[in-house]
């Protein structure tokens, strides 16, 4: 039960960061290392991270639709921390 819900957040955690760095690779005109850095110079980060769970909401429903609930928990739980993250960055 436990290690299900632990590869969902980790499902979710690595979604979320796929979806940041695609959104900074197609939506900027920066590189992945510099784009990180003058972005949490501009106060955008958190904003960036929040963009790249959009991805979760299609990694949640795959996992539905596959009755593997205990696994959309986790990528909830993921949301949850990158939210609560998103506040303090």
């Amino acid at each position: 039960m436990v290690k299900e819900i632990l590869i969902g957040f980790i499902i979710g955690i690595f979604t979320a960061l796929l979806g940041s760095y695609l959104f900074i690779t197609f939506f900027t005109n920066f590189d992945i290392s510099s784009g990180i850095h003058i972005i949490k110079q501009q106060g955008y980060l958190g904003k960036i991270i929040t963009l790249g769970t959009l991805l979760d909401l299609g990694v949640f429903a795959i996992l539905l639709k596959r009755n593997k609930e205990l696994m959309a928990r986790g990528v909830i739980l993921a949301v949850i921390v990158l939210a609560i993250s998103t506040l303090v960055i």
